[in-house]
């Protein structure tokens, strides 16, 4: 591992794209009180089952980190294992949604709970 940028293995990462789909999402509900929470439970083919939605709360321990007006929060249990951890949304002919790329992941496949 090279430390070309520390900020990349503090905590998620959201690119433009997925920042800008997850705020035409919160302006279609109508609502700027909502983060997107990221959470991770262990299981799935890459040793890890990720969990998208929006959510009103704040837990004790949350991480919160903003990318331009979205907030993306993570529980403290899930912080560790989303360190590095990059989320892209992709909207091609073959696919449409949000990506996770995580190094912390033992594989990697195309399982998980994500919306749309």
């Amino acid at each position: 591992m090279t430390v070309q940028d520390e900020t990349t293995t503090d905590g998620i990462l959201l690119s433009d794209a997925a920042a800008s789909k997850v705020k035409g999402l919160l302006e279609q509900e109508g609502r700027d009180d909502l983060a997107l929470r990221v959470a991770v439970q262990p299981g799935g083919c890459s040793g890890l089952r990720y969990q998208l939605f929006f959510d009103e709360r704040s837990l004790d321990g949350d991480v919160t980190k903003d990318f331009g007006g979205v907030k993306v929060v993570t529980d403290r249990m899930s912080a560790p294992y989303l360190g590095g951890a990059s989320i892209d949304f992709v909207d091609t002919i073959e696919k449409q949604g949000f990506t996770i790329d995580n190094p912390n992941a033992t594989g990697s496949c195309a399982c998980g709970d994500s919306f749309h």
